[in-house]
Order: C-alpha cells, then sequence, then structure tokens
C-alpha cells in the first residue's frame, strides 16, 4: 500500500505547483491589466492632443472669419451711403429733367 508520508509529499508538490502556476497567471494578469492601462492612458493623451489642435486651428479661424465679417460690413455701409446719395443726386436729376420738359412744352 501506500505510505502516508507519500500522501504527503503528492500533495505539497501538486501545491507547490498549483501556487506557481497561480502565481504565474495572476502575474500575467496584472502585466497584461497594466498593458491596458497604458494604452489608455496613451490613448487618451493622444485624443486630447489632437483635441487641442482642433481647438487651437478653430480658434484661429473664428479670428480670420470675424475679420472678414468686419470688413464685409465696412464695404456694406459704404455702399449704402453711395446708394443713398446717388438716390439723392437721381431725383434731383429727375426734377430738373421734368421741369425743363415742361418749360420748353410751354414754350413750345
Amino acid at each position: 500500500m501506500v505510505d502516508p508520508n507519500m500522501y504527503s509529499v503528492l500533495i505539497t508538490v501538486v501545491t507547490v505547483l498549483g501556487g506557481a502556476g497561480a502565481w504565474r497567471f495572476y502575474e500575467k494578469k496584472s502585466m497584461y491589466k497594466e498593458r491596458d492601462a497604458d494604452f489608455i492612458r496613451h490613448d487618451c493623451k493622444d485624443r486630447i492632443a489632437k483635441l487641442e489642435a482642433l481647438l487651437v486651428q478653430t480658434s484661429k479661424e473664428k479670428d480670420t472669419l470675424r475679420t472678414m465679417i468686419l470688413e464685409l460690413t465696412k464695404q456694406v455701409s459704404a455702399l449704402s451711403v453711395k446708394v443713398e446719395f446717388l438716390t439723392k443726386e437721381n431725383d434731383k436729376l429727375v426734377k430738373t429733367t421734368t421741369s425743363k420738359t415742361t418749360k420748353k412744352q410751354l414754350n413750345g
């Protein structure tokens, strides 16, 4: 029959091997978890950098568009003044031409 010390040796060997296997398993699991955390950290850093670059770019575009709007507003104001002046001048010319035509018809 099998000696009771043999059982103790077998149990000890299984425990040691199982403990070493468990240790390797948890070690690898910890390493993968750490890699995942690093990947997420780097991914977030990259995304933040891209978003910051987009923010700077859109800020510059906004300033450019604001400048263009101011310039266009200035041009519209200048054209409005010209149109008002030309309308008044046209009304004067129409009155002058109409009165000359009426005088010629009355004299004629």
